[in-house]
């Protein structure tokens, strides 16, 4: 089969269950950066045991690999270059209030839960895979909207020893929170078909948040499309990621080269981190934004 459909995954809206305590049922918290998220072995464990109707994790695990192109696309991991953002949102004192933002490639969902936390009116959460939504963004945003009273606090927690696992809160009700939220699974172009022709009120976003979703240069054609059409006019993109990703090939020169070609948008690199393998933070916008 070609590329394209090797990577075609139709795309759908995950609705939001009306009882948040089974979200979280069987699922064990972890704490970093003062976020809540879901301990990943326990939720890989649930799925070989049969609640991954896609079968990710087994192919995952019969590969030994964290990226299966078209297949897995790495959303059981939280990666590192999310903490790099994360600590960029605050550095650059980036403000989330009363914007719409999508997290793209989501994953656990950790950059959307801070631009919640920062009040943004509206986050939308994506990932490749229906598996990664339904037992890892989805219970993330529900546990940080239940303890929605514990606000970011010390930007260095992760580097201290790890709380206790422990059981999420009971829900009493849906927090205000989560109305603000929607998620979608599948490949970017379906993603993009399934917002601009829904009959549900869309608004483009005025922020896009990504991290380690350019490390292969095969996608980087569907990454500028779904920019493109869902950005606002004066919207911005902010892009984490390692300066290369030995294997795959792609990389954050490479994909500024791309994006200088197609001449849709401008870059800049707003921060680089030397440590273990260089990282990058790239913010873009369109070239005709006022």
């Amino acid at each position: 089969p070609s590329k394209k459909n090797v990577s075609f995954k139709a795309a759908k809206e995950h609705n939001i269950p009306e009882d948040l305590n089974k979200i979280l049922e069987n699922k064990v918290m972890e704490t970093v950066a003062d976020l809540y998220y879901i301990n990943m072995s326990v939720v890989e464990m649930m799925c070989l045991d049969g609640t991954d109707r896609e079968g990710i994790v087994s192919k995952s695990v019969s590969s030994h690999s964290d990226l299966i192109p078209g297949v897995y696309e790495g959303g059981l991991k939280v990666w590192e270059c999310t903490f790099d953002l994360i600590d960029y949102f605050a550095e650059a004192e980036i403000q989330f209030t009363n914007k719409t933002v999508l997290d793209l490639g989501c994953g656990a969902g950790l950059l959307g839960i801070v631009a919640l936390r920062g009040k943004a009116e509206k986050v939308h959460f994506q990932d490749y895979n229906s598996t990664v939504i339904d037992e890892i963004t989805l219970p993330n945003v529900v546990a940080n909207c239940i303890n929605e009273g514990n606000r970011m606090g010390s930007r260095d927690s992760r580097k201290t020893s790890k709380p206790p696992l422990k059981r999420p809160k009971k829900a009493e009700r849906l927090p205000n929170l989560l109305t603000n939220c929607r998620f979608f699974s599948g490949e970017w172009s379906e993603v993009t078909h399934l917002l601009l022709s829904s009959n549900k009120p869309f608004s483009k976003y005025d922020i896009i948040l990504t991290s380690e979703t350019i490390y292969n240069p095969d996608y980087y054609s569907a990454l500028h499309d779904i920019l493109a059409q869902l950005l606002h006019k004066n919207g911005r993109v902010y892009l984490a990621s390692k300066v290369h990703y030995f294997g795959v090939g792609g990389g954050i020169y490479l994909f500024e080269k791309f994006i200088e070609e197609r001449n849709v948008f401008s870059t800049s690199i707003v921060k680089i981190i030397d440590k273990g393998l260089q990282r990058c933070i790239m913010e873009m916008a369109f070239k005709d934004a006022s």
